[in-house]
């Protein structure tokens, strides 16, 4: 992993980022030599069409679902 000085991140900030964007490796920022920081690359964003069918044969329907869940005779009248 790559190790940056703070200053050097400071001055260097928006090129380290797109560095680890298009490279997809981790920069670790320091403080006289120690760690303060690691940036990494974003996870993978799901495109919006993807959640589509995601559920498919994850769960299966038992029963009718379409008729009442009590008969007409068993409502409570007030």
């Amino acid at each position: 992993m790559q190790e940056v000085d703070v200053a050097e991140f400071k001055t260097k900030c928006l090129a380290l980022l797109e560095q680890v964007r298009k490279t997809k490796k981790p920069i670790r920022v320091t403080r006289l030599g120690k760690p303060i920081a690691d940036i990494v690359p974003p996870e993978p964003v799901a495109e919006e069409a993807d959640w589509l069918g995601s559920m498919t044969n994850a769960m299966e329907i038992v029963g009718d679902v379409t008729s009442p869940v009590i008969e007409a005779t068993e409502k409570e009248t007030a």
